[in-house]
């Protein structure tokens, strides 16, 4: 640990199979060793894990009594998805695992992380109880939140949260419902957004700040333009990308690669270790490839 950084834990819950991609994402968290990570679920378990990476393994059905319990409702969904509802709720529900840590926070494993705590620095984490990675919504694939009873108690104030919980279908309360709380009247125009924020202390004590990192979509890219970077680049722990020069990323969500371009990528396990031994390697929209 950094002297003098807060301490960071990562929760992470995942059911069926790890992706492809799994053993470059560990790899981005062995390259962070100052943060750790708990991943809970009943996929198989993983030789060899960073040190700073452990894993729960649970079946879907023992977690969701687990969650029932804690949050004292009938929780009993049929599709694991459903749990992108509980992310703002992790925190209070995993309390025990995550006592030690000044911050916590929630995370997709369809990224690749960069130098998070370049990013997420000292005096951010000093200064904010929340940081998103989005300007005008929780971010629900990667999110910070500083450990204490207000911010794990937060989703509280999600309207019928209980109901919407208990509920087997999928409500977006990781992000459409928790940002709700945090920012107000999100789609006004800036000037008058920031304004009306100041009237709300949970926004006064976030950060929403767009940290690009999640390219291929509809929000516009850092010049304003639909131009997204094409090939990205991690060595050693770096991300930075082909069109903005030396700027370092804090991770890419490679959200619409997964979806639709990469059910050709090659998923060798036995290429994929090969090519995390190097410590480089490039992400575009075929896939993981080796840096000539």
């Amino acid at each position: 640990m950094i002297s003098n950084s807060p301490s960071i834990i990562i929760l992470i819950p995942y059911f069926g199979n790890w992706p492809f991609w799994m053993p470059f994402f560990l790899e981005s968290c062995r390259h962070n060793p100052d943060i750790d990570w708990l991943l809970i679920g009943d996929c198989e378990v993983i030789d060899n894990l960073p040190p700073n990476v452990r894993f729960n393994q649970i079946s879907f059905s023992d977690y969701c009594s687990h969650i029932s319990k804690c949050l004292n409702l009938e929780f009993a969904p049929t599709n694991p998805y459903k749990l992108c509802d509980l992310k703002p709720a992790l925190g209070y529900i995993h309390q025990q695992q995550i006592s030690a840590y000044d911050f916590w926070g929630f995370s997709d494993i369809d990224l690749i992380y960069g130098k998070l705590r370049h990013y997420f620095n000292v005096q951010r984490l000093a200064r904010y109880k929340l940081l998103s990675t989005h300007s005008r919504r929780v971010s629900g694939h990667f999110c910070l939140m500083r450990n204490e009873q207000r911010m794990l108690e937060a989703f509280n104030y999600i309207p019928n949260w209980k109901q919407r919980i208990s509920n087997p279908q999928h409500h977006a309360l990781d992000e459409g419902g928790f940002s709700r709380i945090f920012l107000w009247r999100k789609n006004f125009p800036k000037p008058l957004h920031d304004f009306v924020g100041l009237f709300n202390r949970w926004r006064r004590e976030s950060e929403f700040v767009e940290a690009y990192s999640t390219p291929n979509t509809k929000k516009r890219w850092i010049d304003s333009s639909l131009n997204f970077p094409q090939q990205w680049t991690w060595d050693k722990g770096s991300l930075t990308n082909d069109i903005n020069g030396l700027r370092e990323f804090p991770y890419l969500h490679f959200m619409r690669w997964k979806k639709h371009e990469w059910h050709s990528a090659e998923k060798s396990p036995e290429k994929i270790q090969k090519l995390i031994q190097e410590e480089r390697w490039s992400i575009d929209d075929s896939g993981f490839h080796a840096i000539k």
